[in-house]
């Protein structure tokens, strides 16, 4: 089952209804669930990905640098930032609507460190409707944020969603 017929059948069996396009207003926010960094994610990462850079993986060089430790990888933190964001009702709506992701930007703003938990603010910050009918472009902020209410990653993504009615825009 893909990730996006796993996020619908969730979304269904959660009483969560469909969103689409023109259900979207500027501003809603939601509050995803935390989730905690450990050592396991750090070194599996490394693994998966390849980077075996010393701030991530020896703690004897990290603890000699400005993070006195070491630190999780960027592109860990934006991952579980993705992941935990799929399980806000936001993002469980619009399972069945999302075409793709079509932009990405990023800005890492602190370290995340091994025991730190995140969590994630996302908000609908811009509806763009597409000179093609039926689907449109929804930017939204995703903020992961640690324990001590500290952003740690800003970032915007943009999404073609469908709209309700094939051949409408908004």
């Amino acid at each position: 089952m893909s990730d996006t017929a796993s996020a619908a059948t969730t979304a269904v069996q959660l009483g969560i209804p469909t969103l689409y396009f023109e259900d979207l207003s500027v501003g809603t926010t939601c509050v995803s669930a935390g989730r905690t960094v450990t050592e396991a994610d750090i070194v599996a990462f490394a693994g998966l990905s390849g980077d075996y850079n010393q701030l991530h993986v020896d703690e004897q060089f990290a603890e000699k640098t400005v993070h006195g430790g070491r630190i999780a990888h960027g592109m860990l933190v934006l991952s579980i930032l993705s992941g935990l964001s799929t399980r806000t009702s936001l993002m469980q709506g619009l399972g069945e609507t999302i075409v793709g992701l079509v932009g990405l930007e990023c800005r890492f703003k602190k370290a995340t460190k091994i025991g730190d938990t995140l969590h994630v603010r996302l908000t609908v910050a811009e509806l763009k409707p597409t000179s093609k009918g039926g689907r449109g472009i929804v930017v939204l902020h995703r903020d992961a944020v640690n324990q001590r209410d500290e952003v740690v990653l800003e970032s915007v993504w943009s999404l073609m969603i469908r709209c309700r009615l094939a051949g409408a825009s908004t």
